[in-house]
């Protein structure tokens, strides 16, 4: 049954929670939370996953069927993927993409055997995220034209297509918030109610029927 309320999982991808994308992550949050939405907040800067497995069977690449030993935390990021209906993406452009958390965050939860499968003797896969919406809202200090001349969008373009297009999750919108080291208070607060309105609007969304991913405790742990 769909719920008549989407369940989102924002993901705060800067390593300060006390930064511009955090307010700009507990803004959405409030704003889908008082449209009726379950909202989750992941700060990934304060948990202590490792960016990187240091488990040495998994430092071998197998494919994404390999049996994992992940750590509890890992597991729990995973379940949170799995459980939502909608995934926001709130992280600062560095060096033209996303930070080393973030990209960890991708490395340790959609390389893991429940996001996609590759097909036996074929080129093709499956999208085991097929249903499932996103959001992407990224800050920059360049300006928008920048992102797009020099560095190709590099960082929306990585996250929308090689990693959510692949696991079968439709992007719905990306914000870029460019210039931010030269935005005024006036600027920044209308950036904050603009995510906050974001947050309701798609908080109203109904949600659409999702891939089933729920592995069985059997079929996660045997190859």
């Amino acid at each position: 049954m769909i719920p008549a309320r989407p369940r989102i999982l924002v993901v705060l991808g800067h390593p300060r929670s006390d930064s511009l994308c955090g307010g700009l992550a507990e803004a959405y949050a409030a704003g889908a939370r008082a449209a009726g939405a379950e909202v989750t907040v992941l700060r990934l800067g304060e948990t202590d996953f490792d960016l990187a497995s240091r488990e040495p069977s998994l430092l071998r690449w197998h494919g994404p069927d390999q049996d994992p030993a992940r750590e509890p935390e890992v597991e729990q990021m995973i379940d949170g993927v799995r459980e939502a209906d909608h995934l926001v993406f709130v992280f600062p452009q560095w060096w033209g993409t996303y930070p080393a958390v973030l990209k960890g965050y991708v490395d340790r939860v959609f390389l893991s055997r429940f996001a996609f499968a590759y097909r036996e003797s074929s080129a093709l896969w499956d999208k085991r995220l097929t249903g499932r919406t996103a959001r992407v809202i990224m800050t920059m200090d360049s300006p928008a034209w920048w992102d797009t001349v020099k560095y190709r969008r590099a960082a929306v373009t990585s996250l929308t297509q090689a990693v959510l297009w692949y696991c079968g999750v439709k992007t719905v919108g990306v914000t870029r918030l460019p210039r931010v080291r030269f935005s005024s208070a006036e600027k920044r607060a209308a950036w904050l109610a603009r995510v906050e309105e974001m947050g309701r609007r798609d908080a109203r969304r109904r949600p659409r029927p999702r891939a089933g991913t729920e592995l069985s405790t059997a079929s996660r742990t045997t190859p």
